[in-house]
């Protein structure tokens, strides 16, 4: 994964399918495009020379809280009823989860 930094922007770059896949994951943890987005705070330090690892907790999700893991079977269209957020999936993709639940299909 490629990191950029400007100024007060950073870019995270995946860089194979499993990195995308992850930076997914955690797109649908952090943003809810209906109310408040989550923060990341910190844990512990990052020092590469004793454990290249960062290490961070996200506010207000709870360790025990579950995503869909459920997929397409087909191609077709999901809508998200909170906040009509549309998506298109093609058959097998994950069942994307927006403003806490999954999104559902229109077709």
């Amino acid at each position: 994964m490629k990191i950029h930094i400007d100024k007060n922007i950073v870019e995270f770059i995946p860089e194979n399918e499993q990195e995308t896949a992850s930076m997914e994951t955690l797109w649908r943890v952090v943003v809810d495009c209906a109310a408040d987005n989550k923060r990341m705070t910190a844990i512990g330090e990052y020092i590469p020379s004793k454990q290249n690892l960062a290490r961070f907790h996200i506010e207000g999700v709870s360790a025990t809280t579950q995503y869909t893991e459920d997929k397409a079977v087909e191609e077709c269209t999901v809508i998200c009823t909170t906040c009509n957020k549309y998506m298109a999936l093609k058959g097998g993709d994950a069942i994307p989860v927006c403003c806490g639940r999954p999104m559902e299909t229109t077709d």
